[in-house]
């Protein structure tokens, strides 16, 4: 019997390592990320959505240049059809370009499944065209929060991953943020997490964000994190 039992446990710890390396980060039973490190080292994902924009874009990978920080950019394809030179730009310089939507339009994208898996597609196309490379790395507009089962299981049989967050700028939540309440809402989002992915912004009103970055960059080499893109 105890040694039934002993396997048992031994069986349950596996399934429970399992669930945490590949099934993504929980919190308050909502799942953040499913791109997920096995790394002990404390580590920080800083996202960006919406972009790219010819305001904030160029002024966010100024920053991350002089940091020596690479990053996620999750890009609108509609936007980055006539701002060709800004997808190049974080992919020469070694960012990850990665699908946020086509058109950022909820209604027309989640639809249906197929409306969805188009959209996705119709993006990833602007990606190659741009990059060579297509990715398959994706962010739901919105995020994966409350969406349907059917919708993040056509996701990943599409052979997509899936990124969500646990930390935020909060840019698309206050109005008129100044640098210092971007700065603010990033440190107590993520509270003392050793894995952290910040959603943020580079879209065309985000110059806060921007102003926000080097700060935010700093705070957390200061605490021992390095930084990593998906």
């Amino acid at each position: 019997m105890n040694r039934n039992f002993t396997a048992f446990c031994a069986a349950m710890l596996a399934l429970a390592i399992m669930l945490v390396f590949y099934g993504g980060v929980w919190s308050n039973d909502r799942k953040y990320s499913f791109a997920e490190t096995e790394s002990t080292v404390k580590t920080v994902y800083l996202t960006f959505d919406d972009g790219p924009s010819d305001r904030v874009t160029p002024k966010i990978l100024d920053v991350l240049a002089e940091e020596q920080v690479k990053a996620t950019f999750f890009i609108i394809g509609l936007q980055a059809e006539t701002r060709q030179y800004l997808i190049e730009r974080e992919y020469i310089e070694g960012h990850t370009v990665a699908v946020h939507s086509y058109t950022h339009n909820y209604g027309k994208i989640y639809s249906s499944a197929e409306s969805l898996i188009e959209d996705i597609d119709k993006c990833n196309d602007v990606i190659k065209r741009i990059t060579g490379e297509y990715t398959n790395l994706y962010r739901f507009p919105g995020g994966s929060f409350g969406l349907s089962d059917k919708l993040i299981s056509a996701v990943t049989a599409h052979g997509m991953r899936y990124v969500d967050w646990n930390a935020s700028t909060r840019d698309a939540e206050i109005l008129n943020a100044t640098p210092n309440q971007i700065f603010n809402a990033t440190i107590s989002t993520a509270a003392n997490a050793d894995n952290i992915v910040i959603l943020a912004h580079d879209s065309t009103t985000k110059s806060a964000t921007a102003s926000a970055l080097k700060d935010i960059i700093k705070y957390y080499k200061e605490r021992g994190y390095i930084f990593e893109a998906f």
